[in-house]
């Protein structure tokens, strides 16, 4: 008798046979890097097709945010460490708190640098690992499985649901075949993979864009960006640092001895020094008008 788990993966899109590769490994090194090359293209348009759904998305997100809720990615192996990744990556881009965006892998930190296989097989560890964060009804936890299937992702989006949080599911494999419920799926069907069940490849791409768009759009809506400059940025290392300078001399025209000045008096935070340069006004008018505009730079700096 087969396994169950044979049954559940041998019709899946991202464990079928690229017909396109199927002679790769008799290649020449640049006809391989062609052939990569060519079905990694696809990816970005087929998840353009989902930015309905993306949006939806990064609306219950937004919504979260705005109530003091979190945002939770869940995932395992390749999946799981896109999560992390973009967690990682959004306090020092858009200055919010290390807890507001976080990264939930199966096998824990330690799978993070070595493949932890048989941990996305653990359904009530999913669960275990969201109850330990105390996910509750202010959050959004969203799971990413390129095959849809795994247990681990499964138990935790169960335990989010029975928790009241909103839900998320980034998988690989068709909206039809989508039989976990959630309030929102998002499937960028990328098809099979160059090298069979491969989903760290395109499969993966196709996720890290998807983290990409949910979160900086999410931090858009959120007044983290003006224009296109990121100015909630922490300066946390000297890069950062004088990153925060560019960005005030692109936005107002100073040079960069009054951008460093400008950021010395507003202790740091990009966002004040523009408000205290394009509205004319102190650090503490800058960021009282800040506070009333929620955030929003370009609504700060019109105010009388």
């Amino acid at each position: 008798m087969k396994d169950r788990v044979f049954e559940e993966i041998k019709d899946l899109t991202t464990e079928q046979i690229n017909p396109l590769t199927k002679d790769i490994d008799s290649m020449p090194v640049e006809r391989i890097l062609q052939m990569i090359n060519e079905e990694d293209r696809r990816v970005a348009e087929i998840v353009g097709a989902e930015i309905p759904y993306i949006a939806q998305a990064v609306d219950l997100i937004v919504d979260a945010f705005k109530r003091g809720g979190r945002l939770f990615y869940v995932g395992a192996g390749t999946s799981g460490r896109l999560g992390v990744l973009d967690a990682a990556e959004c306090p020092p881009t858009f200055g919010v708190r290390v807890e507001m965006i976080q990264g939930v892998i199966a096998g824990g930190n330690k799978a993070l640098v070595q493949a932890q296989e048989g941990a996305e097989d653990k359904f009530e560890q999913g669960a275990n690992d969201l109850r330990a964060r105390e996910v509750g009804r202010e959050d959004v936890v969203c799971g990413i499985a390129a095959s849809r299937r795994t247990p681990y992702v499964i138990g935790a989006i169960e335990q989010a649901r029975k928790a009241g949080a909103k839900t998320i599911y980034i998988t690989c494999n068709p909206r039809e075949e989508m039989n976990i419920p959630v309030d929102v799926a998002i499937c960028p069907v990328v098809g099979p993979e160059v090298i069979m069940g491969s989903t760290r490849m395109k499969a993966g791409t196709a996720t890290k864009l998807v983290l990409n768009m949910l979160t900086t759009t999410a931090m858009i809506r959120l007044g983290k960006v003006y224009g296109n400059l990121m100015v909630d940025l922490q300066m946390t290392s000297k890069k950062l640092e004088e990153r925060s300078k560019r960005i005030l001399m692109l936005a107002t025209g100073v040079d960069y001895e009054e951008a460093g000045s400008a950021l010395k008096s507003a202790g740091g935070h990009v966002k004040t020094a523009l408000v205290m340069i394009l509205a004319g006004v102190d650090s503490r008018t800058a960021q009282k008008r800040l506070q009333q505009a929620d955030g929003f730079v370009r609504k700060a700096i019109t105010m009388e």
